[in-house]
């Protein structure tokens, strides 16, 4: 068997570049600077008044410092293809993680539940918005136009606003004039959504935390509350720590390209279904009465099945936005993959290598030609590279670095290096990846086998991985032979926690080296609900709550159907309630699990948790 060639004098380095298509603003690192001193300025008038708070002052209480020596946030030019004369606005929305997470956490919701939160929201904004005399810009998708706050609704997140006459108005796709504004506002009695208003820029100081505690509630409404928050049953959990947080940070995660773009798009999806499902749900729930008809019983029936979509849509949900499942859990496939299909066997019969550099030089070529290719024309024998190692390295961002999904595909003695990477440094999607003599230097996950992929890996060494070196999904082949895994998050994680339809992936490990790495060895991933859920639910008894209304009705004469209606809606909510209940723990009887068709003289050193473990999420 062919050893990986030490000497790299002669190896061909192939780099792969992918353009980065962010568009970045020259001066947004000037931008970022003076809104983080604008937002914490209070750290420092903390400083400076702990003596006056010892003594009683209650002025330590002002977070938000009431000094005014110039406005300390960016101009916002208002820019449009007509002659438009709207006045600019202030620059607020390219605040960091940190920014908002501060602010969220410590001034805007703090330790609220979730029925709370619009009163919290409401108390923040009443200390810090001006409740009168600023203009802003009233933004619409129809519209944007100049008005004059006269008043503020805290409690209902609305301004009282009047036009700024001469009319000052930019329409987008239709007409509007003085007399059709004055319509408007008089159908909405003068009443304008806050998160609606864009605060006019003023070099004062004075509006700039009326314009900072504007766009934390627009972002807010945006990006983090969701319909259904409102409605969870489990009222006792800190609402920010559940889901403000990691809402926050998947969004920056997309934001920053640490998302595969197809994780994103199934996000999306599942955000669109998700509340399109809730309205049917509240709309049918509205419209039944305490009788009891067959047609509200039918009605019931459908409730129940779409609450148990509801619930299916926001587990889902809550497995992307969670930092920790979304690393332990992944995703079975995306709009992309879809896209990445096998064209099958030439018509020739002839496999045809191809090599994709965006910078190669001819004498590296030459090399690789000579060395591993034309010394074996005109022979039957395929190639050997026992004299030459490639070294394949990726720069820049993207979503993947090696796909597999030929039916038969080897690849020997090449070494890959991974950086900026999303997902892993190879993915085998589909059919057979068969390596050997191979060097992985990852950065973020390593190997991928997908679902119903088989993947061979003999003499390989992979190492770096701040996931896991190799993940193995349900329905998988993996043969692991002679491999070393180390330096990684976890050495291996196998998935058992998909569709019933799946299979459990059958193992191979034999003579391995997994040491060094951070977690576990061997983890297995499992999902929370097991056996003594099932038998708490089938001997379940008595009165069931009917979700859509506050009554209770037994399980008797409405039928079999809405009986199992019943105990599978509360399932649905033990399912709900414990989805935060996740937890790892060291195994010592991983070795006789039925995933492993052989494994024998593997070597385990120095992992950090244990050598084998399981995860229950």
């Amino acid at each position: 068997m062919a050893e990986v060639v030490s000497d790299l004098d002669s190896y061909v380095h192939v780099e792969l570049e992918e353009e980065n298509n962010r568009c970045t603003s020259s001066n947004e690192g000037q931008n970022e600077a003076p809104v983080t001193q604008a937002l914490f300025q209070e750290a420092e008038d903390c400083e400076s008044s702990e003596s006056s708070e010892s003594s009683g002052d209650d002025s330590g209480t002002d977070h938000f410092g009431t000094e005014k020596s110039g406005t300390q946030l960016q101009r916002c030019e208002h820019h449009d293809e007509s002659s438009s004369n709207l006045p600019d606005t202030f620059q607020t929305s390219h605040l960091l993680f940190y920014e908002r997470f501060k602010a969220y956490q410590d001034y805007v919701l703090g330790d609220c539940k979730p029925s709370e939160v619009k009163a919290f929201t409401a108390d923040y904004l009443d200390k810090v918005v001006e409740p009168c005399d600023w203009q802003a810009l009233w933004s619409t998708d129809v519209f944007d136009v100049l008005v004059e706050i006269q008043d503020v609704d805290f409690k209902e997140l609305k301004a009282i606003v009047r036009l700024v006459l001469p009319l000052q108005c930019e329409a987008k796709g239709c007409e509007l004039n003085e007399e059709n504004m004055k319509s408007l506002l008089e159908a909405t009695q003068h009443q304008v959504p806050l998160k609606e208003l864009h605060v006019v820029y003023e070099e004062s100081g004075e509006f700039d935390q009326t314009a900072l505690a504007i766009e934390h509630l627009r972002f807010f409404y945006k990006h983090i509350w969701r319909q259904w928050d409102e409605e969870d049953e489990d009222d006792d959990f800190d609402y920010f720590v559940r889901c403000v947080e990691p809402r926050l940070r998947l969004y920056y995660d997309i934001l920053e390209d640490r998302v595969p773009s197809g994780l994103v798009i199934e996000y999306q999806t599942l955000l669109d279904n998700c509340s399109k499902v809730f309205k049917q749900f509240s709309v049918l729930r509205s419209g039944m009465s305490d009788s009891d008809s067959e047609l509200d019983n039918v009605s019931m029936v459908e409730g129940l099945k779409l609450y148990d979509q509801l619930e299916t849509y926001k587990r889902k949900l809550h497995i992307i936005e969670n930092p920790l499942l979304r690393y332990v859990l992944g995703y079975k496939g995306n709009a992309r993959q879809q896209f990445v299909q096998s064209r099958g066997p030439r018509d020739s019969g002839l496999r045809v290598v191809h090599v994709v550099t965006s910078s190669c030089t001819t004498v590296q070529l030459q090399s690789l030609l000579n060395d591993s290719l034309i010394m074996h024309i005109g022979c039957n024998k395929p190639p050997s590279f026992s004299s030459l190692i490639v070294v394949i390295e990726k720069k820049g961002k993207g979503d993947s670095f090696i796909d597999s999904t030929g039916a038969t595909v080897k690849i020997s003695n090449i070494k890959f290096i991974q950086h900026d990477a999303i997902e892993g440094i190879v993915c085998v999607r589909q059919g057979n990846l068969d390596m050997e003599n191979c060097v992985l230097q990852c950065e973020t996950t390593g190997v991928i086998v997908r679902t119903s992929a088989q993947l061979t890996m003999n003499i390989c060494d992979l190492y770096g991985s701040k996931g896991a070196g190799i993940e193995i999904y349900p329905g998988s082949v993996c043969s692991l032979i002679g491999n070393g895994i180390h330096h990684c998050k976890d050495g291996i994680l196998v998935k058992d926690f998909a569709d019933p339809l799946d299979a459990m992936p059958s193992i191979t490990m034999e003579n391995n080296v997994i040491h060094n790495n951070e977690g576990y060895g061997v983890i297995l991933v499992k999902p929370s609900i097991g056996e003594e859920q099932a038998v708490s639910l089938e001997k379940f008894e008595g009165n069931v709550r009917n979700p859509l209304s506050d009554d209770y009705s037994g399980d008797g004469s409405d039928g079999d159907l809405l009986a199992v209606s019943a105990r599978k809606w509360q399932l649905c909510r033990q399912l709900s309630r414990s989805k935060e209940a996740t937890c790892s723990r060291p195994v010592q009887d991983l070795l006789n699990h039925e995933i492993f068709v052989s494994i024998q003289g593997n070597q385990f050193r120095r992992n950090g948790m244990s050598d084998f473990g399981t995860f229950i999420c």
